[in-house]
């Protein structure tokens, strides 16, 4: 709790009893005690509206199945490669192949080349200083 180990704390506790004093400790003590009270009844009103406006109970919610740890990407892959759901790896019949090949072939060539704009020799590159 904010860096503080136990013999830190009792120091701390201890010139904080005597800065208050005998006569103000039960004062400052209910006062803490009305402080935690509250912080406790506005996370139960958090929580509370939280599962009014989500229609999500929190303890309902399975924890275990949001752990990082389950997602290993070697297990990923091999539930995805041993999936039995999986469309099968036919392979196509031969005139399909030729005509799938000749399609490709005449939208590449249907597709025009990109045209690229070279600087001259010594000229700057435009600056854009809307960019970041």
């Amino acid at each position: 709790m904010f860096g503080i180990n136990g013999p830190e704390f009792l120091i701390l506790l201890v010139i904080g009893i005597l800065v208050i004093g005998p006569k103000r400790l039960p004062e400052y003590t209910q006062k803490l005690a009305n402080i935690v009270k509250e912080l406790r009844r506005m996370a139960a009103g958090a929580k509370e509206q939280l599962k009014e406006e989500t229609g999500v109970d929190l303890s309902e919610v399975d924890w275990r199945k949001y752990d990082p740890r389950q997602y290993d990407p070697r297990k990923i892959i091999r539930d995805a490669l041993l999936d039995d759901d999986a469309p099968s790896a036919t392979p196509a019949p031969a005139p399909a192949l030729a005509a799938a090949a000749g399609a490709t072939a005449a939208a590449a060539a249907s597709v025009p080349a990109p045209l690229v704009e070279r600087l001259q020799a010594g000229e700057k590159a435009p600056f854009d200083s809307e960019a970041t």
